[in-house]
């Protein structure tokens, strides 16, 4: 019952993948929390993520990676699979095949339901993030160059807003807010956590807990 309603949330309240070209603007950002810190007018480098809703009969989860250590950037920090898009690429196209890379979710595996709001990071990357429906069991396996580690965190626990906090460190003198969801021992934050805070506002809006409690149901 609550997984066909939260397939169906998602189907009707995500934007069709027909939105995810490379040139859609940013709705969300990182300068949402930091608007004092905002650059100015950019180039932005494509990007996209795949958001792996996984759908096990006891409730719904979401697939997140841990990267590798050897990295040069963002090492052992949380992360949807994803990166930029190649020459000629759909923000779909990219996400499936970077998770197919990072995790080898077969993209035969995974429904498109349609995509979140556009976002800009700091580092200037404009990400699509294309939220896929997967129904276990699935063959995953990480790829030891880009990732150390994967693990699900349940759907109820990202879609809280009680779990929802807003973090800062201090950067160049100034003080930089940013969202976060640590969960066990796992400190979701920044990019991540962000793309979790937009979806939860383009299904939800602001305090609509009844239709959160209806998906958790």
């Amino acid at each position: 019952m609550s997984l066909g309603t939260l397939k169906a949330r998602l189907a009707e309240r995500l934007r069709p993948v027909s939105d995810g070209t490379p040139e859609s603007a940013p709705t969300r950002s990182d300068y949402d929390l930091n608007p004092d810190l905002r650059l100015g007018d950019r180039t932005l480098q494509p990007a996209a993520v795949l958001v792996p809703v996984m759908a096990h009969a006891d409730g719904a989860t979401v697939l997140l990676t841990r990267r590798a250590d050897s990295l040069t950037s963002h090492t052992g920090q949380i992360a949807f699979p994803g990166g930029r898009l190649d020459p000629g690429e759909t923000a779909v196209q990219a996400a499936l095949r970077e998770a197919w890379e990072e995790v080898a979710l077969a993209p035969a595996s995974v429904e498109v339901l349609g995509l979140g709001d556009a976002y800009e990071t700091g580092s200037g990357f404009l990400v699509t993030p294309v939220v896929g429906w997967v129904t276990p069991p699935v063959a995953l396996a990480p790829s030891p160059d880009e990732v150390a580690e994967l693990f699900e965190t349940p759907w109820d626990f990202l879609m809280d807003v009680a779990n929802h906090r807003r973090d800062h460190l201090e950067m160049n003198g100034a003080r930089r807010f940013y969202w976060a969801m640590p969960w066990n021992e796992r400190y979701i934050w920044g990019v991540t956590a962000g793309l979790l805070k937009a979806l939860h506002g383009r299904l939800y809006g602001v305090g609509d807990a009844a239709a959160e409690a209806e998906d958790a149901a």
